[in-house]
């Protein structure tokens, strides 16, 4: 590291981490996107089953994917600021970045069709116009985005047609069809479908579900909390991070008691289903924002030595991220092992607890003995065009 760069904050790399984590278990219980629920189980695992699934997407479920968005915008100010101070603008560089991305998000869409790479690629160039204006312009920016405006156009128009029939959303079409691939022995097939049919679903789905604004927002309150260096180490920042926690928590017990409520209370499904999408945003942001501060706070309280576990998984999280749909699709896909067919959520969570461990150990090997993870490296060297050894 020079002298111009920034300290490396050791927090984010573990967050980091503990992010990909705990997404790698949702993953597993979800079959990696391939929901099937076997038969033949005893009522006693079939009900811890359930508790188990309910559990994880309660505390993980749209927050993990959130944290990983606002650090997406953090490293973005980080290593613009870098290139800031020896007088280099980052931006043209982080275009070609992003199409790099891409490509690595591609590879891995072929084999699990929920990746996220692909979908931060191209909504990353959002960061690119706003990265030189004010803090308080970008915060309004991204306050709005969270708003989920398109939303609230919407509802508008169900309050005016109530009685309004709507249509599935277009992504269950796509999702319906995975079926047709996913259970075959085809590795070719189920690349194919993953790249085609499934990609579609996925892109249908991040706007369905209100993804794209609010992946665009996190962004870039993930580059002000760079700007306002809101995870170096210092007493202010432990306060901030209390408060946030305080009104992040009480925010929360509402919106989720009205996201749960929605569907009860109200009839009319053209007014229901975009609520439900704008209340489920705020009710995952405040919650990812629990998340993150009670992280942060444990995580200076003991000055790292609870949490350190997942600093070097999180300075390989490109890494760790694609190399667990890799493994992952090969234990339940029909290409693979098959496991689809047997393994409910219980022993799905066993697996992916197994798959964490082994991936940490690896990690913290490959850190040993190299400053970025395999294909961070990789992908290093091809933004700077530059492959000799650092």
């Amino acid at each position: 590291m020079t002298e111009s760069s920034s300290p490396r904050l050791h927090v984010v790399d573990a967050l980091r981490g503990f992010a990909i984590v705990s997404i790698m278990l949702l993953h597993n219980i979800e079959h990696f996107d391939f929901y099937f629920t076997p038969a033949g189980q005893p009522q006693w695992l079939i009900g811890l089953n359930q508790v188990i699934w309910d559990s994880l997407f309660f505390l993980f479920g749209g927050k993990s994917y959130a944290i990983f968005a606002l650090l997406f915008g953090l490293t973005f100010f980080i290593q613009s600021d870098n290139q800031a101070r020896k007088g280099n603008d980052f931006r043209g560089r982080f275009a070609w970045r992003l199409v790099l991305l891409l490509i690595f998000g591609l590879i891995n869409s072929a084999f699990y069709q929920g990746d996220i790479l692909t979908i931060y690629a191209i909504l990353g160039f959002a960061l690119i116009p706003v990265a030189k204006l004010s803090n308080k312009t970008v915060f309004w920016i991204a306050v709005l985005l969270m708003l989920q405006p398109y939303e609230w156009f919407n509802v508008f128009s169900g309050l005016q047609h109530p009685e309004m029939k709507m249509s599935n959303p277009a992504s269950w079409a796509y999702f319906g069809k995975t079926a047709t691939y996913l259970p075959g022995k085809s590795i070719i097939n189920t690349w194919v479908g993953n790249l085609t049919n499934g990609k579609i679903g996925v892109i249908y789905w991040s706007w369905e579900a209100g993804r794209v604004f609010q992946t665009i927002s996190l962004f870039m309150l993930g580059m002000l909390a760079g700007r306002k260096k809101l995870f170096a180490a210092s007493e202010d920042n432990n306060r901030f991070w209390l408060r946030t926690l305080i009104v992040a928590a009480i925010a929360f017990v509402p919106l989720f008691m009205l996201k749960n409520g929605l569907p009860t209370w109200l009839s009319s499904e053209a007014i229901r289903r975009p609520l439900v999408t704008i209340i489920s945003t705020w009710s995952n942001l405040a919650f990812m924002l629990v998340l993150v501060s009670v992280f942060f706070i444990v995580y200076e309280k003991f000055s790292g030595r609870v949490l350190n576990m997942f600093n070097a998984f999180g300075k390989m999280s490109m890494s760790n991220y694609i190399m667990q749909s890799i493994v992952g699709t090969f234990i339940y896909y029909g290409f693979g092992l098959g496991l689809y067919q047997y393994t409910g959520a219980t022993y799905c969570i066993l697996i992916g607890i197994v798959l964490a461990i082994l991936q940490g150990v690896f990690s913290k090997w490959w850190m040993k003995d190299h400053r970025q993870g395999p294909l961070e490296g990789i992908w290093h060297k091809l933004t700077w065009m530059n492959f000799k050894r650092n």
